[in-house]
């Protein structure tokens, strides 16, 4: 099998179409290979849905006018799908696909797929061969409404093998752009995702990411917006990662800061998985009947399961007694609920008779919650 041909030319010789045709498709074939295999397929920029709300002179039924926003995308084949201008969907085009359905909340989904034209001829000087062939093609779009749970056949699809140009039709590759609600006729609103399946945007694969600057942001929006997330990996005299949120002036305020000594500052509670070999501890004071606590981070699961151990340790309180009475603990237990049983008996020897009462009492506590170590320690 031989690999890409790069067309080469030399003095003298006579260009055929068939050669500058060649320089043209070594050029998008190389294109697409890049885009499709350093990135990943969907849409790159804008094709959202949008909505204008509208009243039918007939029926008087509110619904709205759906349309497509410009923008780009790269489908599955590295091939790019433009759009100038918006475009707005026709309904006769939506009922010819879905219009013998019976009325549902499902929305259904729209795609958009790369298709060639002839454009328009200008007005020119005609060839000299005569010929009334074109010498462009217009790489044009075409959208398209799918029947509900059609939205899967854009996940199923594969991309071609490593070496073959962008899809030209009747090749068809399937972006969604999102889904349209139908009622009474009309459009009656749009979504971005349904049924597990949602509008792609398109990725990049790298196993290196390098910033110029000295720090490197990761946000969950194209613009930095207040109250959003960002990580801030930065260089510099001070290395350091910080998650944090944007504030209104565009800085980014920690929530959780790894400097370059492996200290972590956080602004909130810790919780979550205990390491092997590690412990928390618990402690306080509690009476009779009451339910002994966990320490932070510990979840009851996790002690029923075996994954946690707990190891407690009471030590009765002598309440405020009257002069010459005696106290001595009779009971100070905690049972497989961590209920503390906690009695305690007194003694008036000065009373007449001597008067013996056993009442609930208190204890200070200490709960150890800890996990066993690996034979490796982790």
């Amino acid at each position: 099998m031989t690999g890409p041909l790069r067309p080469a030319f030399h003095e003298g010789q006579v260009l055929a179409a068939a050669d500058l045709t060649a320089t043209v498709e070594y050029a998008r074939g190389r294109a697409a290979r890049y885009a499709r295999h350093l990135h990943e397929w969907g849409i790159v920029e804008g094709l959202g849905l949008t909505t204008e709300p509208r009243t039918d002179p007939l029926t008087g039924v509110r619904h709205v006018e759906v349309s497509v926003a410009a923008g780009m995308a790269v489908d599955g084949t590295g091939r790019e799908v433009v759009l100038t201008e918006p475009v707005v969907l026709r309904e006769s085009d939506f009922e010819e696909v879905n219009g013998a359905d019976q009325p549902t909340d499902e929305p259904y989904p729209v795609f958009l797929t790369a298709a060639d034209r002839e454009p328009a001829r200008a007005p020119g000087p005609v060839s000299c061969s005569g010929s009334a062939a074109s010498t462009r093609v217009e790489e044009s779009y075409q959208i398209l409404f799918g029947r509900r749970g059609d939205e899967r056949l854009a996940e199923e699809q594969r991309p071609p093998a490593i070496g073959e140009p962008p899809a030209d039709p009747p090749a068809r590759w399937l972006v969604l752009l999102g889904y349209v609600r139908w009622a009474d006729g009309h459009f009656s609103g749009v979504q971005t995702g349904a049924r597990g399946v949602a509008v792609r945007f398109a990725g990049v694969r790298a196993d290196t990411v390098a910033a110029r600057s000295g720090t490197l942001t990761l946000r969950t929006d194209p613009a930095a917006q207040e109250g959003r997330p960002a990580l801030v990996l930065s260089g510099g005299d001070q290395p350091s990662l910080v998650f944090g949120l944007y504030q209104g002036g565009g800085a980014v305020s920690p929530l959780m800061t790894v400097a370059a000594n492996g200290n972590l500052a956080i602004e909130g509670s810790f919780s979550g998985r205990m390491a092997a070999g590690s412990t928390l501890v618990a402690s306080g004071t509690a009476t009779d009947g009451m339910l002994l606590p966990l320490p932070s981070g510990i979840l009851p699961e996790q002690v029923a399961d075996g994954r946690v151990v707990l190891h407690v340790h009471l030590t009765p309180r002598t309440p405020p007694l009257p002069d010459g009475t005696l106290c001595g603990p009779v009971e100070a237990t905690v049972d497989g609920d961590r209920r503390v049983r906690c009695r305690v008996r007194l003694y008036d020897p000065l009373a007449t008779p001597a008067k013996v009462v056993e009442q609930p009492g208190a204890v200070d506590f200490l709960v150890l919650a800890t996990v066993a170590a690996t034979n490796g320690g982790g």
